[in-house]
Parts: structure tokens; C-alpha cells; sequence
């Protein structure tokens, strides 16, 4: 049994590995406890979640990007560590090269809740940060993985690099 479940790791990690097109940046910093705190309110609680998501989605249209949506709200830490890791400045060159970024405040999972619902997600998330990554026609590429980072803090940056560069095209 013990052998069995290890080479389904193992070829778990592979699969994963495979889907990378891209190699990711490497972060110079090992741990969390040396990341800077830059970023402490990530999402904008009056933005218009809605103009901001068509906002990004036209922009990778235009630029052949994928769009990666970051659901969350500032009462988070893991929400709150993902956005500190994303202003990493190699990791912040890498997704500007790959995605078109948005960041949208859940509240208390009581927010917003329309954005969720345009990719098939009822009224509940697993989790926040939820990040979602779509296609520029709209299209969620990776579907069942949304929930990856709910955990951030207990990630290392660069395991947060590897995990986005997975979903770049």
C-alpha cells in the first residue's frame, strides 16, 4: 500500500511538473519569514469587481496573456502572504510577462460573488486566496487547482513561483 500511494506522488508530481511550459523565476528569498511586508489591504473594497475582471480580460486579449484572478479579502493572511510573495520583484516580472492580474475583495465570502459564479463556483469558495486562471475568451484553465494557495503561508515563495508558472501557455 505504502508503494502504491508513493508512486501515485510521484507520478502526481511529474504530471504537475509536465505542465509547465515555462521554467519559473527563481526566488531569491527561501522562506517566509524573509519576505518584506509591502502589501498589507491587497483588494480595493470599492473597486467595481466586475469592471476591473473585464478590464484584465481585455487586456490579455490584446497582450496574449492569461488572466489570473485573485479572490480574497484583507482579513486573510494567506491572502495577505500571496500578495507580498507576488511583489517579489522577480516574481512580479514573471507574472507581468504571463498573466493580466486582478485582485478581487470577497468580504467575508459575502462579496462579489458574481465573479466566482462566471467560472461555475456556487456561492461557497474552498478557500481564500482562491485563484483563478483563465484563458482571455474566458476560458478556466485550472480547474480543481483554484484552492492551491488557500495555505500560502505554510508555502515557500518559491513554491508559490513554481505553482503559477504551471498555468503559463
Amino acid at each position: 500500500m505504502r508503494r502504491s500511494v508513493f508512486l501515485f506522488f510521484v507520478a502526481m508530481l511529474c504530471t504537475q511538473t509536465s505542465l509547465a511550459s515555462v521554467a519559473p523565476p527563481k526566488v531569491h528569498i527561501q522562506s517566509l519569514g524573509d519576505l518584506p511586508v509591502v502589501v498589507m489591504t491587497p483588494y480595493d473594497e470599492k473597486a467595481n469587481a466586475d469592471t476591473a475582471v473585464n478590464a484584465a480580460f481585455a487586456r490579455a486579449k490584446k497582450d496574449g496573456k492569461r488572466v489570473l484572478i485573485d479572490l480574497g479579502g484583507n482579513w486573510c493572511t494567506d491572502c495577505i502572504v500571496l500578495a507580498n510573495v507576488l511583489e517579489l520583484p522577480e516574481i512580479k516580472t514573471f507574472v507581468g510577462a504571463h498573466y493580466e492580474v486582478v485582485s478581487v475583495d470577497v468580504g467575508r465570502y459575502d462579496k462579489n460573488l458574481q465573479v466566482q459564479k462566471r467560472f461555475g463556483f456556487g456561492k461557497r469558495l474552498e478557500g481564500v486566496p482562491s485563484v483563478l486562471i483563465a484563458n482571455p475568451d474566458g476560458t478556466l484553465v485550472n480547474r480543481g487547482h483554484t484552492a492551491a494557495l488557500i495555505d500560502a503561508r505554510s508555502m515557500t515563495p518559491q513554491g508559490i513561483a513554481n505553482w503559477l508558472a504551471l498555468w503559463v501557455k
